[in-house]
């Protein structure tokens, strides 16, 4: 697992634990009504678990368990883009906030996903 654990994951796993500074922030400007909140919720929980199943992975004891929390960040990647559009299309944050939030858990599924392929497609 460690010759897997390069510069390239360190730095994606800082990029994750940012994305999630940015989303807590954007958790204080939803207006107070009930919706908001639960969804709010929902996007903090799925938000900081990518970061966090991929901060897991390094202490993984098996190949198998490592591609595991992988295949889970990338779930919450997805979950993620899901509340972050259901935000912004109630119009409950601002768009541009949402925006950019979405281009970047895409870009961070996107490397989630091209990891979990080359694992994948790896021979032992």
């Amino acid at each position: 697992m460690q010759k897997y654990n390069s510069k390239f994951k360190i730095d994606l796993i800082k990029r994750c634990y940012q994305f999630s500074l940015n989303v807590i922030a954007l958790a204080d400007t939803v207006p107070n009504k009930i919706a908001a909140k639960i969804i709010i919720g929902q996007l903090i929980r799925s938000a900081t678990s990518i970061g966090a199943n991929l901060t897991e992975a390094k202490a993984a004891s098996s190949r198998l368990e490592f591609k595991k929390f992988h295949e889970i960040a990338l779930k919450s990647a997805n979950e993620t883009k899901y509340w972050l559009c259901l935000l912004r299309d109630a119009h409950l944050v601002n768009r541009n906030s949402a925006e950019n939030l979405l281009k970047e858990v895409t870009e961070i599924a996107n490397m989630i996903a091209s990891g979990i392929l080359k694992l994948k497609n790896k021979k032992f």
